[in-house]
């Protein structure tokens, strides 16, 4: 086979691939939830079919591994990215996603903390040319299909004091169908009593079958009260090597009693990993 044949059977091969992807992204009518494993921090990616939203981007840039491994490498641009809060463990990552890919939406709460963190990442939305949204009460995602309520601590401050970054945290409540999943960031008592409260005030399809685990699993994280309403199917915490004690074994036993699975980035990777539901697919 001459050279130039060659060639043109790669390019065949190559353009058949990708159009046999684009295909099965188009037909796949399933919400996947990825809890990035990140080490001590968070990120998790939605995906509907071409549309990716990101929440959190952990300490480091790992998640930009996640990332290649989930979305197309021919799709450049993720259509929304949400920062529940400013700090480190979970915003740092986030600064080179808007490095690499393209931010439609840039979705963060009022905080603006004198770090160097924030500045690094203030400066990387400004450079993406995200349009920022402060503090919403709706997102939507995939043309309505999927529904995200963003519940916000109703007295924060812009500029919080020590501790408050925590409770501050924007905690989304993710709709699909008859499906709900709660992503509670890092919040706290009296935070998590706040967003109990909260809940019972929307439209939800009982029980809430995915919960993202408070803080890393940590003590002052998971309320008796928050899991008894939610009733989740799937408890999933992200978590790497601390010096903190988490996940809190109290919060483990805590699951375990209420028969919730139990799944932990620290201790789920690679293919059986991903198998096993650190990658959850919604399907109907």
């Amino acid at each position: 086979m001459k050279f130039y044949e060659k060639y043109i059977l790669l390019a065949l091969t190559i353009y058949l691939f990708i159009g046999v992807s684009v295909l099965r992204l188009a037909q796949d009518d399933n919400l996947k939830i990825v809890t990035c494993d990140v080490g001590q921090g968070d990120a998790i990616l939605l995906i509907y079919q071409k549309t990716q939203v990101l929440v959190d981007g952990g300490p480091n840039n790992k998640v930009l591994d996640c990332l290649s491994r989930h979305v197309p490498f021919w799709d450049r641009t993720i259509e929304i990215v949400v920062n529940t809060h400013p700090e480190a463990d979970h915003a740092t990552g986030l600064v080179d996603v808007l490095e690499r890919y393209k931010v439609d939406n840039f979705v963060k709460n009022a905080d603006t903390p004198s770090t160097q963190t924030y500045r690094l990442l203030e400066g990387a939305v400004k450079a993406n040319g995200s349009r920022v949204i402060v503090n919403p009460e709706k997102l939507r995602v995939g043309g309505g299909v999927i529904q995200i309520d963003v519940l916000k601590n109703k007295s924060q401050k812009p500029r919080p004091p020590s501790g408050g970054l925590n409770l501050n945290s924007l905690v989304l409540l993710v709709k699909y169908r008859n499906f709900e999943a709660l992503l509670t960031a890092d919040i706290e008592p009296p935070r998590t009593e706040a967003v109990v409260e909260d809940l019972k005030k929307l439209a939800i399809d009982w029980p809430i079958e995915y919960i993202k685990v408070p803080h890393h699993g940590s003590k002052n994280g998971l309320t008796r009260g928050l899991l008894e309403l939610a009733k989740p199917e799937v408890a999933v915490i992200s978590v790497g090597k601390n010096q903190w004690g988490h996940p809190n074994i109290e919060v483990l036993e805590m699951l375990k009693v209420a028969g919730v699975k139990v799944l932990r980035t620290d201790q789920c990777q690679g293919p059986a990993c991903r198998q096993a539901g650190v990658v959850w697919k919604v399907s109907f």
